[in-house]
């Protein structure tokens, strides 16, 4: 097994990874950024078909924002998700609905008397994934905790992020952080192999 980088080196991966996202974002218009995101509810078609739910995120930042997706499959009779926390020591479950309160985590989420349910489907933010299926995100572990579990629940997870972020090195995955089935751009999906 390789051994895998410091924390130190993480930290200057994302470090990397965030500036590089601020910048691309930067560089686009408001209108350039929102028909690059609306592109994603057609690459994501073929997988929406299939799901009864799907999970999203409430995009923060530079993050690609997962917002079309949800409002197509809200309209075309999937169900929206999103994660939230009762506290935030608590684990990551999915609530049904719109975002409407702050989240002891940070950002905004569903309220608590939303419906707990379980994903088809989980559109996953992060700062780079590589064409293994390992990801880095943002470093608090919440989705590499929540993953494994629904994944045995049989939820399909596909990393959500720009093109570039699809990083053709290799990431050193550590043994707790839990791969992705595919990873959606503005390009298309490509799937990972187990």
């Amino acid at each position: 097994m390789v051994p895998s980088p410091s924390p130190s080196d993480k930290a200057t991966i994302r470090a990397e990874l965030r500036s590089r996202r601020r910048l691309h974002v930067a560089s686009l218009s408001a209108d350039e950024r929102a028909v690059l995101e609306s592109k994603l509810v057609a690459v994501l078609l073929p997988l929406l078909s299939s799901a009864r739910i799907v999970g999203g995120y409430s995009a923060r930042g530079s993050e690609i924002s997962v917002e079309p997706v949800l409002r197509f499959a809200m309209n075309h009779g999937i169900s929206a998700a999103y994660p939230a926390f009762v506290s935030a020591e608590s684990p990551m479950i999915f609530r049904l609905g719109t975002c409407a309160e702050d989240c002891p985590v940070g950002g905004v989420q569903p309220p608590v008397q939303a419906r707990k349910v379980t994903p088809d489907l989980l559109l996953v933010p992060l700062l780079g994934a590589d064409h293994h299926g390992n990801r880095i995100g943002q470093g608090g572990g919440h989705y590499d905790r929540a993953i494994p579990d629904l994944r045995a629940k049989g939820t399909r997870i596909i990393g959500v992020g720009w093109n570039f972020q699809l990083l053709d090195t290799p990431l050193v995955a550590d043994p707790w952080d839990a791969p992705l089935d595919g990873f959606a751009s503005p390009d298309g999906v490509v799937e990972f192999t187990a």
